[in-house]
């Protein structure tokens, strides 16, 4: 299998990035599993949406035939975490997330609703019943370090990269400038289920529906532009490299407002 081969395995797709980056997609959203299969420590970054730890721990096993260092979410929305509690109970392992996201993960704070008015298609209409309630993942939930390292992943620094929620991350190892952006930015449009089904490679903004900060998403795709990434991997969508990824993202960093930006939305840019 290529660098960046798609295998159907049973309920899940995977997609090889690198030979220790293993992206798996849980209907329309991805999971990573970074860590060299049969030599060391794994982890795991986010969890997708519900009902597939069976799966995930399917292919933990046969990678890597042992669970994960820990597990990092780059934010809590409910396509993220639907199987954390699930897998982190069964594993025994910490589970790790920005400071300004331990709200949404300890049930204190709920994230704002779906906004359905953004539009660009079905998914956008439908996202009210979405799910936005915290959740709580007691003790086992951990701020990542503050000085940017990822336990369990030597190579890699996070950074914030929050718009999409407060708190969220993306991870950056800069050897070979592979680049984790969670819902940062996203290489489908998400918006549409007709994108999401046929997945469409085209790089975008966050998804509008659950961004209610643009002015931080706008900081934020700035930030991640400048690190110039050679390989990015995303919370929608398959893997985008290369020259394709190097002007996708200058010109979505120079063209914000006017690509990403919904032109109608509930939620103006505002402090969270």
């Amino acid at each position: 299998m290529n660098d960046h081969s798609m295998l159907k395995t049973g309920a899940v797709e995977t997609e090889e990035i690198t030979p220790d980056i293993l992206s798996l997609r849980t209907v329309m959203v991805n999971v990573q599993m970074i860590g060299t299969p049969g030599t060391g420590d794994w982890v795991l970054i986010d969890t997708g949406l519900g009902n597939f730890e069976g799966s995930i721990v399917e292919e933990a096993e046969k990678r890597f035939g042992k669970p994960p260092v820990c597990i990092v979410l780059t934010h809590g929305h409910f396509d993220h975490v639907g199987n954390v509690k699930a897998l982190a109970d069964r594993w025994s392992v910490p589970v790790y997330a920005h400071q300004s996201e331990l709200a949404f993960l300890t049930g204190k704070e709920d994230y704002p609703p779906g906004d359905p008015s953004v539009g660009g298609g079905l998914m956008a209409r439908v996202a009210p019943i979405y799910p936005n309630k915290a959740i709580d993942l007691g003790s086992r939930i951990q701020p990542l370090p503050e000085d940017g390292s990822v336990p369990g992943l030597p190579e890699f620094k996070w950074l914030p990269t929050p718009g999409h929620s407060p708190g969220h991350i993306s991870l950056f190892r800069a050897r070979d400038r592979v680049l984790v952006a969670g819902d940062a930015v996203i290489t489908v449009k998400q918006e549409s289920a007709l994108a999401v089904i046929g997945q469409e490679k085209e790089l975008h903004g966050p998804p509008m529906y659950f961004t209610p900060d643009w002015d931080r998403a706008r900081e934020s795709v700035r930030r991640l532009a400048s690190l110039n990434p050679g390989i990015l991997v995303t919370g929608h969508g398959v893997s985008m490299r290369g020259e394709e990824l190097t002007a996708s993202l200058e010109r979505l960093a120079l063209e914000f407002d006017r690509l990403a930006v919904p032109e109608h939305r509930r939620y103006v840019d505002r402090d969270m």
